[in-house]
């Protein structure tokens, strides 16, 4: 594995369908190359266990909460981790990485997110994950692959994330927009975290002046991304439309990097994702919020 210099933003800015067509595949596309040895196909699913009762054929299951992140530092993989990751998964600089997983390529998303973060040049979502390829009675395998391992340089991480200091920023009066991409009842303080979804945070509520677009409104019934014209009236009805950089957040990161795909990869506009997001704002000392709720942590 070697480290590389900075390198040219992989999403162009400006907004159209060519996003759209350079960032997702279909369920097609990938049955066609599933052999193809330039392709690596990956699995991430928001329950792991279902990898194994099936998956693409060829296909690498990572699991997000212990592979594709530090679950001792709370942080993004680092370009060594990140590096080994893909050696160990036979996957070169000019191999086309498509992901894919259940729950409309939620925790998908986040591995799309940290492979552009750190430049790989070729990444694409199956679009509709797990959930259009069974619709299609597409077949399902269980044999897990063991790839040959492959040289991979990391380039310098690009600057696809936010921390909470530019968060505040925002807060301050930043040239910046924030978008909340949790459920109304987080964004307004009537729940800390989503039923039957441990509490990481001690607050309710949301980051003053953020707009609330949840993430799963940006996909149709059957797991694919609706078209980018809907997309640019979703968010423009929120006050979203470009013209202004945009961080999105939601409790832990994960459903957040969802709509910075959708912002980013699909429309072109500047997105950074904020994977600290609310179980870091939330239990941060002293920072402003909204809380139009009104409801307090109990501590249970």
């Amino acid at each position: 594995m070697k480290l590389a210099t900075p390198f040219v933003l992989l999403c162009a800015l400006a907004a159209g369908s060519s996003h759209a067509q350079d960032a997702l595949v279909t369920t097609q596309w990938v049955a066609d190359h599933v052999k193809d040895p330039k392709v690596r196909v990956i699995e991430v699913s928001v329950d792991p266990g279902v990898y194994e009762k099936g998956h693409v054929q060829g296909a690498i299951g990572l699991k997000w909460h212990s592979e594709l992140c530090d679950p001792v530092r709370r942080d993004i993989l680092s370009p060594e981790q990140f590096g080994k990751l893909c050696e160990k998964s036979g996957i070169a600089n000019d191999t086309t990485v498509v992901l894919y997983g259940d729950n409309n390529n939620w925790f998908a998303a986040w591995g799309a997110w940290t492979f552009h973060l750190y430049g790989h040049a070729s990444v694409k979502l199956m679009d509709g994950g797990r959930t259009k390829w069974e619709a299609e009675k597409r077949p399902w395998d269980t044999t897990v692959p063991a790839p040959a391992g492959a040289t991979y340089t990391v380039a310098t991480a690009a600057p696809l994330r936010a921390r909470m200091p530019d968060v505040l920023a925002v807060v301050q009066g930043g040239n910046a927009v924030l978008v909340d991409v949790r459920s109304p009842d987080e964004f307004t303080g009537k729940v800390i975290a989503p039923p039957g979804i441990q509490e990481l945070a001690i607050r309710a509520g949301h980051v003053p002046g953020a707009k609330n677009v949840p993430w799963k409104s940006a996909v149709r019934d059957d797991g694919t991304f609706k078209d980018v014209a809907e997309l640019k009236q979703l968010y423009a009805a929120a006050g979203v439309d470009g013209s202004k950089p945009v961080i999105t957040y939601c409790r832990i990161g994960e459903r957040s990097s969802h709509s910075w795909f959708v912002l980013k990869c699909l429309l072109g506009y500047e997105v950074r994702n904020y994977d600290g997001s609310w179980t870091e704002y939330g239990n941060a000392v002293g920072v402003p919020i909204e809380n139009p709720a009104g409801t307090v942590w109990t501590g249970k």
